[in-house]
């Protein structure tokens, strides 16, 4: 508008052909953003982003994210601006109408418990597990093939984050290899319901489907994995670090669940075996 005043152009004119008073106008000409605001409003944005990707987050991991994408701030800075805009942990305390419940699914149930398929790559099923260490929790989000039982994909840390449930994602793919059209079932944890996996989702043209709240019925077939993931390496010893429990997740995963475990099911074959004499390609070697 000042531009166009320069130009001769009325503000009075300007305003009525972009629908706008006159009065705010020149109450902001007269007190301007400053520069604060605009930094404030920049640490709101991320912090924002940060909270819709991962809601289970406190102000201290938000402030984290924030800093990784360049906003810099104190965690008390991120503590006021979280909670002058009720950003508040899914996992925190209830408070009043902003107690965080679970959301609502961002893919419709595709699979309703039947958990078959006469082909690799046509069900994936996804879940987030997790096991104490001396150190601190361990995270596991694991990907299986409903075809053959194997676990097409994994990913381990020690944060709960949206990263986690892609990561698993991502090296699903790499290992399996064309996977569009490929229905992957999870249960609605905001990992699952994030930007970033479903734009993972998106990009390697996969259909996404989600059971419904507190049915562990809908995912029962990726229960039992980690509940025998649970009896035979969770559970056995009291583990005092995190890259002991890493490894040993890893070595059974790998080597006793794919190479040696026989299931009923695939006809006391292991899902190597069983993947191999079904003819699968090349690509879904171990």
């Amino acid at each position: 508008m000042t531009e166009l005043a320069a130009d001769g152009v009325p503000v009075a004119v300007t305003c009525r052909v972009l629908k706008l008073a006159r009065q705010p106008y020149y109450r902001w000409l007269a007190n301007p953003v400053t520069n604060t605001e605009v930094v404030e409003a920049y640490r709101a944005n991320a912090l924002f982003d940060a909270h819709r990707d991962d809601p289970e987050f406190g102000h201290r991991l938000l402030a984290d994210e924030a800093r990784d994408v360049g906003e810099s701030m104190a965690d008390r800075t991120a503590w006021r601006i979280a909670s002058d805009n009720g950003w508040w942990s899914a996992f925190g305390k209830k408070r009043g109408k902003n107690g965080k419940k679970v959301g609502p699914p961002v893919h419709d149930d595709l699979v309703g418990r039947e958990f078959t398929s006469d082909a690799p790559n046509r069900l994936w099923l996804t879940d987030i597990t997790e096991h104490r260490t001396a150190e601190g929790k361990l995270y596991l989000c694991a990907i299986k093939d409903v075809f053959s039982n194997k676990i097409v994909g994994y990913s381990i840390d020690s944060r709960m984050k949206s990263s986690l449930a892609v990561r698993a994602l991502e090296n699903a793919v790499a290992m399996r290899g064309d996977v569009a059209g490929c229905v992957i079932h999870s249960d609605r944890g905001s990992q699952f319901r994030s930007r970033k996996f479903l734009r993972a989702i998106t990009r390697h043209r996969m259909v996404g489907s989600m059971g419904k709240v507190g049915a562990a019925g809908d995912n029962a077939a990726m229960e039992s994995f980690f509940s025998l993931l649970q009896k035979n390496v969770l559970d056995r010893r009291t583990w005092t670090r995190r890259e002991e429990l890493r490894s040993a997740i890893v070595i059974w995963i790998e080597r006793t669940c794919h190479r040696r475990r026989r299931q009923p099911r695939l006809g006391r074959l292991t899902p190597i075996e069983f993947e191999a004499i079904m003819n699968t390609p090349a690509a879904l070697a171990a």
